[in-house]
């Protein structure tokens, strides 16, 4: 599929098994998978509005393996927004993503206006907690960027993280279609396009 000019990519990065796949698929098409399949690289669409016209949302949802360094630097260089996942259950996949926002730093240079979300996922799992919200969020500070807890399995802060993410976006306007209604000024707008009006 060719690229628009207009679409607005976001890359998602991640451990293997932290649930990129699963807080994407939770948001694009509202379903959840148990099981774990590994991804190579998937990239889905979604609309959304964009300076006020329509512009389509391009997720690239990551390999959470080491194998493929081109594929990643490249989805750091086409990206215009970054969603950091770990899982709260894994210390370790928290440390992983630091060389990934020094990576996305070292290509993108000035981060300050680059959107960057920082993600625990799998906050369901409570009990299994390794990494506290504190923590996550003293880094976040550290890398000046967004923080936020959610749960894909129990569909928690999925979509609030998409329309966050898209808030940081200070270059445009972009934002989430509230399930693609129109607002009723947009509604009467288009009602009297092309009609006259008598004053």
């Amino acid at each position: 599929m060719p690229e628009q000019s207009n679409d607005y990519r976001v890359a998602v990065f991640g451990a293997g098994g932290v649930g990129k796949s699963s807080l994407v698929l939770r948001f694009v098409k509202g379903t959840f998978r148990e099981s774990y399949i590994p991804t190579v690289e998937d990239t889905y669409r979604h609309v959304i509005s964009c300076d006020k016209s329509i512009c389509t949302l391009q997720i690239t949802d990551t390999t959470g393996s080491h194998q493929f360094p081109a594929m990643q630097r490249l989805s750091i260089s086409k990206g215009h927004a970054f969603i950091l996942v770990y899982s709260i259950t894994s210390r370790q996949s928290l440390e992983e993503l630091k060389p990934i926002y020094e990576q996305i730093c070292e290509i993108k240079g000035d981060v300050d206006s680059i959107p960057i979300m920082l993600v625990g996922n799998k906050c369901d799992e409570s009990p299994s907690r390794e990494v506290q919200s504190s923590e996550a969020e003293a880094l976040a500070r550290t890398w000046k960027c967004a923080f936020m807890e959610t749960s894909a399995k129990l569909n928690h802060n999925v979509k609030e993280l998409f329309q966050e993410l898209l808030n940081l976006e200070k270059r445009r306007t972009v934002s989430l279609q509230i399930d693609g209604k129109k607002s009723k000024q947009q509604k009467r707008k288009e009602k009297l396009k092309g009609k006259c009006v008598v004053m």
